[in-house]
């Protein structure tokens, strides 16, 4: 089983930056899906990003459309860590941001009024790091 740690996470002013990490742990964490989900007090998780498995798929990447040119995924298969890199950050974007690996290679998406990731297609997740942006 992939063992997971965020962090990375802060308060910091809208427009500024923050990047985090996910360091990965366990044989199959290469083969894995790595996504980044967030959850904002009162509301659902919902996904934010997601990145394929370099070793065993292409490596394609999920981004969430309010995050789309904002929010950049990444993962440093040396390093066992996924980073999801936050530019323009706005007070909307505050949450608890987790990553989690999904169980298998692919980011898994489903058709809605956008595309969007699933917590259920997800088996291990990290303790989560908070972000928070001030106006």
């Amino acid at each position: 089983q992939v063992q997971l740690v965020e962090s990375g996470g802060g308060l910091v002013q809208a427009g500024d930056s923050l990047r985090l990490s996910c360091a990965a742990s366990g044989k199959t964490s290469d083969y894995n899906a790595i996504g980044w989900f967030r959850q904002a007090p009162g509301k659902e998780r919902e996904g934010v990003s997601c990145i394929s498995s370099t070793t065993n798929s292409d490596g394609r990447t999920y981004y969430r459309d309010s995050v789309k040119g904002r929010f950049t995924i990444s993962r440093d298969n040396a390093e066992n860590t996924v980073y999801l890199q936050m530019n323009s950050l706005k007070p909307e974007d505050t949450a608890v941001y987790y990553c989690a690996a999904e169980h298998g290679s692919f980011c898994r998406t489903y058709s809605g009024s956008n595309y969007y990731l699933s917590v259920y297609d997800y088996g291990s997740w990290g303790q989560g790091a908070q972000v928070t942006v001030s106006s």
